[in-house]
């Protein structure tokens, strides 16, 4: 009977129950990345509890994830072992209290959790509750405080505004030099650093390339050559091997990688990953983002108001202009989707990114990603799933909510796995057999 139970009842405990409970999370400072495990002692026998997890946002809004457990015989209760009964996950999931944070009840609508400031830590307090029910007001019987980092310790964060080019470079702890990346998130614009500072945590030098404003470079080549500087900025930098520095985008950063890889005359990735990208970008960047924007009512609205814009790709996709010659990329391409994709539709583009370079004899650079009931914003592992957020439209600077898509549980396995098999292609590409390994 004792091989059914939990590992945490079947640890030997010389605790009483005239010991107050305690809960402890191991480690309790880590990468964002990694897993920890949180542990409730002290109990009594079958007791009802509810563990909640808590962040105050550097935006001041407050997020919670919680689960409901029931103590064993021993009078604890193991996170990553034991049954979550209800809350925001149920089941056994040793990061559901990260995962499947949410905004408090009355919060703003629309609202993503994303850290601005990586030199401090994501701060998260757990704790643990008596019963069931709404223990937001309830004291505590225990809590204690963990941090989540981007940045691991060494890592250096070098701000760049040089030969137009803005962004923060990220570099790995050690003596270099290391491979890089050229690092962009999607059309909502200005800087973002997080996803950076955890890639030069795993090994590789990062820019985090914060996009122009709309009009700033007023022709196609201008707009191409920004992003070839910043790419030749992280080739030329001391602490990089110039010959291994890949590409690394989501949404219309995926775009622009593959741009980049199909296009460009003086950018050579090494490789590339592309998250929920298209492969369509009509004559220029602002001008193909500009056309897509005038063409919004192909788009529509759900019961709540959320916009939905994969239809919008969908009408690209039948025809053939406007498409990348995905035929002249020469480098490995990883390519991530979610199948419940609501802003792109990234089945539909995968398939025809595949075939477009089956026919061209280049497919075997290709591997994909395919992952399904997950979303738009598939982001680094653990990080809370959007469904629908607020956005700015860039053309009348009106705000939206943007329907993202996925399934919190699936969208969420999809972070983990997909960060997982990011970090293994990017090692095996641009370190190859030799070098530190990018592991979890």
């Amino acid at each position: 009977m004792n091989a059914t139970r939990p590992r945490s009842c079947r640890r030997l405990s010389i605790m009483s129950q005239s010991v107050p409970p305690i809960v402890s999370v191991a480690p309790s400072r880590a990468l964002m990345d990694e897993t920890f495990t949180v542990l409730v002692e002290n109990l009594p026998p079958g007791s009802p509890v509810t563990v909640r997890a808590l962040h105050h946002s550097e935006d001041r809004d407050y997020w919670e994830a919680y689960g409901h457990y029931v103590s064993c015989h021993r009078g604890t209760v193991s996170v990553s072992d034991d049954l979550s009964l209800g809350g925001t996950y149920t089941g056994k999931e040793a990061m559901g209290l990260l995962w499947s944070m949410r905004p408090v009840p009355g919060s703003r609508t629309g609202l993503r959790l994303r850290k601005r400031n990586v030199s401090t830590p994501m701060l998260v307090t757990i704790s643990v509750h008596r019963g069931h029910g709404d223990v937001r007001d309830q004291t505590p019987l225990a809590s204690v405080l963990t941090e989540r980092w981007y940045m691991a310790p060494g890592v250096h964060r070098v701000e760049v505004n040089e030969s137009g080019v803005r962004g923060t470079m990220f570099i790995p702890p050690g003596p270099g030099p290391f491979p890089g990346l050229l690092d962009m998130w999607g059309g909502g614009g200005g800087l973002l650093e997080y996803r950076s500072a955890l890639l030069a945590s795993r090994g590789f030098v990062s820019l985090a390339l914060e996009y122009f404003k709309p009009g700033e470079l007023s022709s196609a080549e201008l707009e191409l050559r920004y992003f070839e500087t910043a790419f030749n900025l992280v080739r030329d930098h001391p602490q990089v091997l110039p010959d291994r520095v890949g590409l690394f985008g989501l949404s219309l950063g995926s775009s622009v990688s593959m741009l980049l890889a199909a296009e460009s005359q003086v950018v050579h990735p090494r490789c590339c990953v592309c998250i929920s990208g298209t492969h369509y970008f009509g004559s220029s960047f602002s001008g193909g983002h500009a056309k897509i924007q005038q063409t919004l009512d192909q788009g529509r609205v759900d019961e709540n108001n959320y916009h939905i814009w994969r239809d919008i790709g969908l009408q690209y996709l039948k025809g053939s202009s406007g498409k990348l010659n995905m035929g002249n990329i020469q480098c490995p391409v990883m390519l991530v989707s979610g199948a419940d994709d609501q802003n792109v539709p990234a089945p539909e583009v995968a398939e025809d990114i595949s075939q477009l370079m089956r026919a061209a004899g280049n497919e075997h650079l290709l591997t994909r990603l395919d992952y399904p009931d997950a979303g738009h914003l598939i982001e680094p592992p653990y990080s809370p799933h959007f469904r629908a957020t607020n956005f700015i439209l860039h053309s009348n600077r009106e705000k939206v909510i943007l329907l993202w898509g996925g399934k919190t549980k699936p969208h969420s396995d999809a972070q983990e796995d997909s960060w997982r098999k990011m970090l293994t292609f990017l090692q095996q590409n641009l370190y190859g057999d030799a070098g530190p390994k990018a592991k979890l």
